[in-house]
């Protein structure tokens, strides 16, 4: 939320500069995100009025005016506005002025005219976005009183981010009250007198979800001038606070959201046919909404609906149907109070996020209601006048939230905050914060005010006290708890270790949403049953991730577009996905490889990475666990993997992981300029790892013998490799894989796999006659199960 800072002091004044002020909401528990000025810098701009204006005798679109700016004469000034007249007060650059931007006002002629000035627009003050013409004043403007000092332009914009619990501070009442807490300043208790009816007329009210809305106000004003424009101190503070200024029923109900924190709407009372009806939706009912766009309602979506059709969507937006128009003469002011829980996430469930539904999620003063009503009035009556008629308030009484008494112990304040604060001091904070709050035994019993819907324990009262005494006043204190070390199984596998080994490969952790697009889970893991939020934070973020790859993909295109180019990622965290007992949350760890093998360099030789660089990565992750050949990777099917190259991670026959190519479908639809190699495995695969053990190195000499063996294309070298294993006897030490050949006198469906054996033994020097005799059980192995035979 963000306000002026000169409307705060409006509330409450203490002695503290801006910063002062922010530090202070901050240190209390209002977040102040920035603060800014509240105009852009320019000067020598004084409130005229234009005495006369004529067309200028060489131009059709411009206008010489006759400007009084206080001084002994009036100024002539070209002027280019079609909304330029006689007896306007406008704001006037005069000659030496500077405005926004460092644009200097000089002397000028145009089409032969001497200009001596500039009437300015809200954008050329950097007032406004856009405009349509030069800037009217109020007729009672001070001729030649400086502009900025007119509008109280020297002031400061606080925005504040508030955590959902503080909904009560969502407005200019709700900030004072804790800065008067903070500061111990009176908060200045602005009259709210009720207005009395003038007329009889009055609207049925039907409440048919009262668990839903259980108070409703609202009252007709007829006779309202509809050419009436809000006053200029309105759209001002209006403007400070981020909102634009748009009619005098719009701008009055968003001033009272502000100041007092009540969401207000008006309805033009020609457009209802009938009565009030809030109600839950039916099936099939759509409603046009303000924005122009047309919305299909969800079943349980609260509706202010008249006789025949729906008015709006409750404590979200106002249709168009029933919208204050520039001739609507006679409006219904409408002032609810919505159960947050009927609110919550239903302006995100239409894509939407206003500040009324922004309120109401969080909870609003469920007794402000008719007390924002008055207020409305009055300001609605002397703004365009007319009649009110009678205050309708209907009220489910025993639907509206009631705040617990709590018992309040002096003891347990020190026992949680650390210090010792006086039971006087206690009193007056829980006092200013608006509480009852009456002496019990040992502490007191305290109910909070209907604003705070934060506050149902003792524990709550606690941190009230000790944010408003001030968490810097709160000793520093070691800790006297018992602290004990609790012993680590060395053969675990260890999350952290895996992390720094990714991170020493030139990977980068990321850490991303678990909840996702439909449309991208769709994509990438199409077999897995999407888990959809019930309220989720946007359409694009509805769905619970089925596995890593959608937000490391996401990451790499947001790193791609910033012109990225070699990217490693890796992640761990849950996935989601349907069991026999439910939801189940396996811990995974995946990662991603994009782009050159190697970082640009003179001496790095370039080339893309491919399959073999991220399983040689992921090798060496599994090292962490247990000897490599404790794994197996075999050939697998996955939707979201290029076929010819994805692999299943298998360890004692069970998956625990995948990795591979990105399918190439995927890559295009994905947009991505390069192939991308992924990997993902459970944790609890990797859970049991072995405990490292001691191996004395033979004394003896080492015996390396080269095969080189034709099989058949398609056999994988994880089977020759098993193969080998199981038929060596213990003097073969390795068994490894040094070339792959096919092409020139190799068979079409063959191919040359040269392996190297190594043999040792630890008690003696190996003869040739056991050498050939281990080479021998090796090569007949593979004859017999893999119809392996040497090559010529």
């Amino acid at each position: 939320m963000q306000f002026s800072e000169a409307w705060l002091r409006e509330w409450v004044n203490p002695e503290a500069s801006v910063s002062e002020l922010a530090d202070a909401l901050s240190m209390a528990g209002l977040e102040v995100d920035a603060v800014s000025p509240a105009a852009a810098q320019f000067s020598g701009v004084v409130v005229g009025e234009v005495l006369s204006c004529e067309r200028h005798p060489d131009a059709d679109k411009l206008s010489v005016c006759s400007v009084d700016v206080g001084e002994n004469e009036p100024l002539q000034i070209v002027c280019g506005a079609k909304n330029v007249a006689a007896e306007m007060k406008v704001p006037v650059a005069r000659v030496g002025a500077v405005l926004p931007g460092d644009f200097k006002i000089k002397k000028a002629k145009l089409r032969g005219q001497q200009s001596m000035g500039m009437i300015c627009s809200a954008a050329e003050l950097g007032l406004a976005e856009s405009s349509d013409g030069i800037m009217p004043l109020p007729a009672d403007a001070p001729v030649g009183e400086d502009f900025r000092s007119y509008l109280s332009l020297n002031d400061h914009i606080i925005d504040v981010d508030l955590t959902p619990d503080r909904g009560d501070c969502l407005s200019i009442a709700g900030i004072a009250r804790d800065v008067g807490v903070i500061y111990r300043q009176p908060v200045t208790n602005w009259e709210i007198k009720d207005i009395p009816a003038s007329m009889e007329q009055e609207i049925g009210v039907v409440l048919e979800a009262p668990q839903s809305c259980p108070r409703y106000c609202c009252r007709i004003v007829k006779g309202i001038d509809p050419t009436a424009q809000p006053p200029l101190w309105m759209q001002e503070k209006l403007r400070r606070s981020g909102i634009r200024s748009i009619s005098p029923v719009v701008d009055i109900t968003n001033y009272v959201m502000l100041e007092l924190g009540q969401p207000m709407h008006g309805f033009d009372l020609e457009k209802i046919d009938g009565g009030i009806h809030v109600r839950l939706s039916q099936p099939g009912e759509k409603l046009t909404l303000l924005d122009g766009s047309e919305v299909e309602t969800i079943a349980g979506t609260l509706l202010i609906a008249d006789e025949q059709k729906p008015l709006a969507l409750a404590g979200v937006m106002g249709g168009e149907s029933s919208a204050v128009t520039d001739n609507t003469t006679a409006v219904l002011l409408e002032s609810a109070f919505f159960q947050p829980i009927a609110v919550a996430g239903k302006a995100r469930a239409y894509g939407l996020h206003t500040e009324s539904s922004h309120r109401f999620e969080r909870g609003v003063d469920p007794q402000l209601q008719r007390k924002a009503l008055e207020r409305a009035t009055d300001l609605l009556l002397h703004i365009t006048g007319g009649d009110a008629g009678p205050v309708v308030d209907v009220v489910a009484a025993e639907h509206l939230p009631q705040n617990p008494e709590i018992h309040l112990r002096h003891h347990q304040i020190p026992r949680i905050l650390g210090v010792e604060i006086d039971g006087a001091m206690v009193e007056d904070i829980l006092t200013r914060l608006g509480m009852q709050v009456t002496v019990a035994d040992g502490g007191w019993r305290v109910t909070a005010p209907s604003c705070r819907f934060d506050i149902s324990i003792e524990a709550d009262l606690i941190e009230e006290i000790g944010r408003i005494y001030g968490y810097a006043n709160i000793p520093e204190n070691l800790s006297s708890a018992p602290v004990s070390i609790q012993a680590v199984p060395e053969a675990d596998f260890h999350l952290h270790r895996a992390k720094q080994l990714l991170v020493d490969r030139d990977y980068q952790e990321v850490i991303t949403y678990s909840f996702i697009a439909p449309e991208l889970a769709a994509l990438l893991t199409p077999d897995a049953k999407q888990i959809c939020l019930a309220n989720p934070i946007s359409a694009d973020m509805s769905v619970m991730r089925a596995s890593l790859w959608p937000g490391l993909l996401s990451t790499l295109q947001y790193n791609q577009a910033r012109q990225q180019e070699r990217i490693r990622l890796f992640e761990s965290g849950q996935i989601f996905l349907h069991g026999e007992g439910g939801i189940e949350q396996p811990e995974m760890l995946g990662g991603l490889i994009f782009g050159e093998r190697l970082p640009q360099k003179w001496n790095n030789i370039s080339g893309k990475v491919d399959f073999f660089d991220l399983k040689g990565d992921v090798e060496v992750l599994l090292g962490l666990v247990d000897d490599p050949s404790a794994f197996e990777m075999q050939p697998v099917e996955d939707v979201a993997l290029h076929p010819g190259q994805a692999a299943a991670i298998l360890r004692n026959g069970q998956e625990i992981g995948r990795l591979g190519m990105l399918h190439p479908g995927l890559q295009a639809k994905l947009a991505i300029p390069g192939n991308v190699f992924l990997f993902q495995t459970r944790l609890d695969g990797l859970a049991q790892g072995r405990i490292p053990a001691f191996e004395a190195v033979s004394k003896y000499p080492a015996i390396r013998r080269d095969l080189a063996l034709l099989v058949d294309a398609d056999l994988p070298w994880a089977q020759v490799q098993a193969c080998a294993r199981k038929a060596a006897p213990k003097i073969v030490r390795d068994i490894q894989v040094f070339d792959v050949y096919t092409g020139d006198n190799i068979d079409s469906g063959l191919k040359s796999l040269a392996l190297s054996l190594i043999l040792q033994d630890y008690s003696h020097t190996l003869t040739d006659e056991e050498t050939e005799q281990a080479v021998e059980a090796v090569l007949q192995a593979l004859h017999t199960e893999l119809s392996a035979k040497l090559r010529d």
